[in-house]
């Protein structure tokens, strides 16, 4: 008799015994595709009869999502990041009592070749039911208003940045070559001249009596670039640049004091004032909308970070406003630098380094590491030093880079150890490196047999 073959045994796999990354972390997760004229929310199956459902954008369908969403017992939910359109739907989440999970879109792309919105949103629940999601930051809701402040002041100061442009144009369509001989023609000097010829006045010697004192160039040469053909028409071009520009730069101020209005809002840990570190600044790089910016940042976080050479109020306030001063959403300097897109690129294969560079990150608040950095490049600062030394080897877009790098990792110390800024200077800065290159020198030296000693002349 033939023996009959046993089938082999289906092995009981429990789900307890899978790998961890595959296990069910977030049993009560839901996931929402984004859109400008509906949401598609999906829950987890067998939480209600329908496990996905579409949802208007009215305020009112938001609503309902949430009350969907309590009903079949969700306690967190993961979304895309599309546009502007996930804020409504994040805040109204947000304030039901979810926790509301924003993702990246290039981490939750689905690869199988068909696309939908149905398709997508239970895509991201099955995504963040095994807890692959990963939620991108977002600061607190105060923060979240000295963001829109700030972000509106920006829009304003492009805005009014055209019409200069403007009345640049009608200037040198008259000839009239003002910009030649002032550095501003938005300063004290040029509004006063270019006032003086929209009331009227054509004698370029007695236009040349607005300039102040500091102006480079003399009332001989300012005249001589005032001489023109005064035409009607670049002259009503000329007027109408003036006053959008004085509009712009009314509301440029409205914003800063509601700004500085809502950051005296902020609770403080010190009532001290700030110390003397030798950079109180300029009134123009501190005062904004009549209050002391520095005086009040030190306030809110116990440090001077005005110490730091590069920033100033503005550039502050972008950072305040773009990711706080609390730095524990971020483990260590090197996750926060990477975060900023500011470090150095890891793109490697077979052990090779295939590209170094840096990922290209639309961060505010890197551009603003950034322009604090432009500004170092001729000081004689420390970090004005390292900047050339890294520009010598290479081009200035990466020792800005790089510069950067050096204020983001100062700046995350300031605030996560307490300490303040102290500026060594260019000189020190160089003795330094000098000592740190003999000290390799000598080293490599004696690993081949040989001993470094300095010249006797």
């Amino acid at each position: 008799m033939s023996q009959r073959k046993r089938k082999p045994r289906k092995s009981k796999i429990n789900v307890n015994d899978l790998p961890a990354h595959l296990q069910h972390i977030n049993l009560h997760a839901a996931g929402i595709d984004v859109g400008s004229h509906c949401h598609s929310v999906a829950v987890p199956p067998g939480s209600d009869d329908v496990s996905v459902r579409e949802f208007g954008a009215f305020t009112s369908d938001l609503h309902a999502i949430a009350d969907w969403l309590q009903k079949c017992g969700v306690a967190t939910v993961a979304m895309e990041s599309t546009g502007v359109y996930w804020i409504p739907l994040f805040e109204v989440l947000e304030q039901r009592g979810f926790e509301v999970k924003l993702v990246d879109a290039r981490h939750v792309k689905n690869v199988s070749g068909r696309k939908s919105d149905v398709l997508d949103c239970q895509w991201l629940q099955q995504l963040h039911t095994y807890g692959l999601l990963q939620g991108a930051f977002r600061p607190p809701d105060e923060i979240c208003v000295l963001r829109s402040y700030v972000r509106q002041k920006e829009m304003l100061t492009q805005a009014s940045s055209m019409h200069i442009l403007h009345m640049q144009k009608a200037l040198q369509q008259m000839n009239l070559l003002l910009h030649n001989v002032v550095s501003d023609i938005t300063g004290v000097t040029g509004m006063k001249i270019i006032k003086a010829i929209l009331a009227g006045e054509r004698n370029p010697q007695v236009l040349a009596l607005n300039r102040q004192e500091g102006c480079r160039n003399s009332k001989e040469t300012i005249a001589k670039s005032l001489v023109g053909n005064f035409r009607a028409d670049h002259l009503f071009a000329l007027k109408q640049a003036v006053e959008l520009y004085e509009i712009y730069q009314a509301k440029i101020t409205e914003c800063e004091q509601a700004l500085v209005k809502h950051l005296g809002t902020q609770p403080d840990i010190t009532d001290d004032p700030p110390p003397d570190s030798g950079k109180n600044g300029r009134a123009r790089e501190r005062i904004r909308g009549g209050v002391d910016v520095r005086e009040k940042l030190f306030k809110m976080t116990g440090v001077d970070l005005f110490a730091t050479p590069g920033l100033a109020a503005d550039t502050l306030l972008t950072l305040a406003s773009e990711i706080g001063f609390d730095m524990s959403p971020w483990k260590t300097v090197k996750h926060f630098t990477s975060w900023l897109g500011l470090c150095p690129g890891t793109k490697r294969s077979g052990g090779k380094l295939l590209d170094g560079r840096t990922k290209r990150n639309p961060n505010r608040a890197a551009q603003a590491f950034r322009m604090a950095a432009a500004s170092l490049v001729k000081t004689k600062t420390a970090l004005g030093a390292f900047y050339r030394r890294i520009r010598s080897r290479t081009d200035g877009r990466r020792a800005i880079t790089a510069t950067a790098h050096k204020i983001a990792r100062i700046f995350y110390a300031m605030l996560t150890q307490g300490t303040s800024y102290v500026e060594a200077g260019q000189q020190a800065y160089e003795q330094m490196y000098k000592e740190r290159r003999i000290k390799a020198l000598k080293k490599q030296a004696l690993s081949l047999g040989f001993q470094l000693q300095p010249c006797s002349s």
